[in-house]
């Protein structure tokens, strides 16, 4: 007799809070497993509603309201960046478990809020850095694990590439916190957490020369990790140019193309990235 992967009472419940384009996307990803259920959604626009509704399940206009009614088991935050912490906290309160999308606030202190909350509810917090599950970054991982670089030295991450004017048609893109630091380059700083371990300290500078807005349209870091390495990034939503991590393949809109972003060196070798060439000396080192 076959043992099913889960029953339909046994399968987690999961609100999403946000029904925007990114929102969507968790749901009709939710909809292609058999081991999670939707529970209910969120969403505070008429339109947004209005596309939850042929969904099937219990639609929301807040937070609140749904969580008392519905008391789902875990909780799927993709509202507006500012809204982040806010909405987590808000179900943290109530034993709900929380899956924010990156950035997981706009400010430290926000940040630092919601750091608190969990601790004292006891309910696990994650952020949607998906890339950490690309397959591309699980085989780097094991590369680096495995010695053959070496010590890790230094790393340079690049994410540059140009958003069409229609873009900052929202007004939240053309303000503070929802810029190319938040919303592209977090993605790179997690990508090189994921592989050189905590970051002990860093120094940036941004700057908003191409369009003038509130927002940044460029900036470049130096990170200190805690092993000793060294990183520099680069972001700019403003240039004509490739160098990013879209062209890997990962998103269905952009081109794939034959490009490295990102590059790691070691001791005994280097890596780049999305393409995973190794480098190294054919003769002995040195």
């Amino acid at each position: 007799m076959s043992t099913p992967t889960a029953s339909k009472a046994a399968r987690p419940r999961l609100a999403v809070i946000g029904a925007g384009a990114i929102g969507r996307l968790r749901i009709d990803r939710m909809g292609q497993r058999d081991d999670l259920a939707l529970a209910a959604v969120v969403e505070p626009s008429d339109s947004g509603r209005a596309w939850a509704q042929a969904l099937g399940v219990p639609v929301y206009a807040d937070p609140e309201t749904m969580l008392e009614a519905v008391r789902p088991d875990g909780a799927i935050v993709a509202t507006p960046n500012d809204m982040h912490v806010d909405v987590a906290i808000a179900c943290l309160r109530r034993g709900v478990a929380a899956l924010v999308e990156k950035p997981v606030a706009d400010t430290l202190d926000d940040a630092r809020r919601l750091l608190a909350a969990e601790r004292e509810h006891g309910r696990p917090v994650l952020i949607g850095h998906h890339r950490r599950h690309n397959p591309i970054l699980r085989r780097a991982r094991e590369i680096v694990a495995s010695g053959r670089l070496g010590r890790l030295l230094s790393a340079t991450a690049l994410a540059t590439f140009l958003k069409p004017d229609a873009y900052f048609d929202m007004a939240w893109r053309r303000q503070e916190g929802g810029g190319p630091i938040l919303i592209n380059l977090i993605h790179d700083i997690d990508l090189l957490r994921f592989l050189l371990g905590d970051i002990a300290s860093i120094q940036a500078f941004s700057a908003h020369e191409a369009r003038g807005f509130e927002v940044e349209d460029t900036a470049a870091a130096l990170l200190r990790f805690k092993s000793g390495a060294l990183a520099t990034l680069s972001v700019s939503d403003a240039t004509t140019a490739p160098w990013n991590w879209d062209p890997s393949g990962e998103a269905a809109h952009y081109p794939r193309q034959h490009i490295n972003s990102h590059y790691i060196s070691g001791t005994q070798g280097s890596l780049t990235l999305p393409l995973l060439e190794i480098w190294t000396y054919a003769g002995a080192r040195g």
